[in-house]
């Protein structure tokens, strides 16, 4: 049960949670990518993939500071979030430039170009979080 119950500072147990709430934040992602590029056509792209990476972003977010980390390095929840924006916004950054060229520039399919850019994002967001606001002071 503490795979999924209670606080661990366990890396393995910790990356899992991320791992199960990267899924559901990949789901309302890459969900809202679909409805609004099927509902509103493909020429605004990259804005509809900003408006579902920031989706996925809070639910990431809400996760982590829930479920997934068991230490917070910042009292303070505005230095704490600001942080987490940056580390999402260059995540928003990688995306956009990753979705550009893999559907943009050499034709794959957006929602393939999104698999793709996802684990690549995922690997960077992981590490950054972890390393920057989640860990002992």
């Amino acid at each position: 049960m503490k795979l999924i119950t209670g606080r661990t500072g366990d890396v393995r147990i910790q990356l899992f949670r991320y791992m199960v709430a990267g899924m559901t934040a990949f789901l309302v992602d890459a969900g809202l990518l679909a409805l609004l590029t099927e509902c509103f056509g493909e020429d605004l792209l990259l804005l509809w993939t900003a408006i579902a990476f920031i989706a996925g972003l809070c639910v990431t977010y809400l996760f982590s500071i829930h479920w997934v980390f068991d230490s917070r390095r910042f009292n303070s929840r505005t230095a704490e979030m600001t942080i987490f924006a940056l580390i999402g916004v260059t995540g928003l950054w990688l995306t956009e430039l990753l979705m550009w060229f893999l559907a943009g520039k050499n034709g794959i399919h957006y929602l393939i170009a999104k698999v793709i850019t996802t684990i690549l994002v995922f690997v960077w967001n992981f590490a950054a979080k972890k390393l920057i606001l989640f860990r002992e002071r």
